[in-house]
């Protein structure tokens, strides 16, 4: 048995209570805010290929390189077990004024060379402020936690689109948007570190080592959500990348923009929907049936790039609402299956992982776009999913985790899958 935490004494708190909900928004506003850098290029996309006479393989790989970074920082606190050695506001705070740091010096950077630089000390920041905050959102949250991850995500995905916003809304300079999101990252920062507080079921500070790391990589349920994760993050970040230039090719310049922010943006409504589905019935149920859809629309979106606006933007809204709605499922499976001392490690190595996969998504859209059209490039995104979806079928059917780890939520009636803890 682990030592008791001083939190731990109030293990009994009911995680409904008004200032459980009070936190969640709070931390929901910071991650709003501090992961507004991670597609502010794509935001600019336009601009930056004029301004710096870049292709479109050179555009991907400033996204890519954001991927990479987050990776390449993910990896280090995984293996230096900083998620669960420092409290994770703290560490939101650190990433958080990093990643302005890091997307303000691209505003100033001489060029192409000097700005994948930054977009890769981006990422790596950006390591420190998504996996941190959701075990800091854990901490509020037992019974409850699949709809407040939920909620994270959603915040993670409007945080994600505000860029476009930014851009859509001002009609600025590249640079000028860049600033902004830069600005409010530092201000997401600041609201997680002495805004927020730490909830009752959160664990103390522990050392990590590398027994831990490899008992966390082969515990079949982990594995199972990681795998879903993977198909899941093979289809996510390449739409997310590459949206607004869909949307080019039918939408003004400005439209686009806004259209971009609207189609990844309702993906908050698509993540708190199967945050409530997934308390309700059951974690993978809930995610495989967003991944069904989500790939089932990458099969057909990309044949319609000509199609009327009023066809092809709902489709995206629909597309984009299910594509990002599984994600905080995966996450609470995690936390709901490793013992809490090395919860922040366990999240950062799913998500570390699942990150190395977007690198290639993201790099071959524009390339199979250019060779065979839209309706190809995004139809091979359809394959993750599928393999998620998958995953989530198995994981279903698997009975509850050993003794000492904390149960994955499951249908009540299902008679199969997890028991609530």
């Amino acid at each position: 048995m682990r030592p008791r935490a001083p939190s731990d004494t109030v293990d009994t708190a009911d995680d409904t209570s008004a200032e459980a909900r009070r936190q969640l928004l709070i931390l929901a506003l910071a991650l709003v805010l501090a992961m507004s850098p991670w597609f502010s290029t794509s935001a600019v996309a336009g601009q930056l290929s004029v301004a710096w006479d870049l292709s479109a393989a050179a555009l991907a790989w400033l996204v890519i390189a954001v991927q990479l970074g987050f990776v390449a920082g993910a990896f280090i606190i995984t293996l230096t077990g900083l998620a669960d050695r420092f409290g994770p506001r703290r560490l939101v705070l650190a990433g958080a004024l990093l990643a302005a740091t890091a997307n303000g010096l691209l505003i100033v950077a001489s060029g192409y060379g000097p700005g994948l630089v930054a977009r890769f000390a981006t990422g790596a920041a950006l390591a420190a402020v998504y996996p941190p905050a959701l075990k800091a959102m854990s901490s509020w949250y037992r019974t409850g936690r699949g709809l407040a991850l939920g909620v994270m995500i959603g915040a993670l995905t409007i945080g994600s689109a505000l860029p476009h916003l930014i851009n859509g809304l001002g009609g600025l300079h590249w640079k000028g948007t860049l600033a902004i999101a830069s600005g409010i990252t530092v201000v997401g920062g600041l609201i997680a570190e002495f805004v927020a507080g730490d909830g009752p079921f959160g664990s103390a500070p522990a050392r990590i080592s590398l027994g831990h790391v490899r008992a966390v990589a082969t515990n079949r349920r982990f594995l199972l959500a990681s795998t879903g994760y993977f198909g899941h993050m093979w289809e996510l970040y390449a739409m997310w990348a590459w949206i607004a230039a869909f949307f080019q090719e039918s939408l003004s310049a400005r439209a686009a923009s806004f259209a971009a922010f609207a189609a990844i943006g309702i993906g908050a409504a698509g993540s708190v929907h199967v945050g409530r589905l997934s308390d309700a019935v059951s974690r993978p149920r809930a995610a495989g049936l967003a991944l069904r859809w989500s790939g089932l629309t990458a099969v057909f979106i990309g044949f319609l790039v000509d199609a009327p606006w009023f066809v092809v933007v709902p489709l995206a809204l629909f597309w984009g609402f299910w594509v990002v709605a599984d994600s905080a499922q995966f996450s609470t499976i995690v936390t709901e299956v490793v013992e809490p001392r090395v919860m922040g490690t366990a999240l950062t190595l799913q998500l570390s992982l699942g990150f190395i996969l977007t690198v290639f998504t993201i790099f071959l859209v524009p390339l199979v776009r250019d060779a065979a059209g839209w309706g190809v490039a995004f139809g091979m995104l359809a394959p993750g999913p599928a393999l998620g979806a998958l995953a989530m079928a198995r994981l279903d059917r698997v009975g509850p985790p050993a003794s000492g780890a904390a149960p994955v939520q499951v249908s009540p009636n299902s008679g199969s899958g997890f028991a609530g803890r």
